[in-house]
């Protein structure tokens, strides 16, 4: 079952990232040790796309080192 998109917000802020806004449903989230910004795109209660699953967690795991 894919995750929600609420759930990789939560994932994100509770490592550290800030949320920077966007334009319609994407919202950008900044990291001061991680080197690109992460885009998530859709509603809450969406279902979270694979890309969009790794894309969170390889920038969780930049963020770690």
């Amino acid at each position: 079952m894919p995750r929600k998109i609420r759930e990789l917000i939560h994932d994100l802020e509770r490592a550290g990232f800030e949320n920077r806004g966007g334009k319609g449903s994407h919202r950008n989230f900044v990291h001061p040790r991680v080197s690109r910004p992460v885009t998530i795109a859709g509603q809450p209660g969406d279902d979270a796309k694979h890309y969009q699953q790794r894309a969170v967690q390889r920038a969780i795991e930049e963020s770690k080192s």
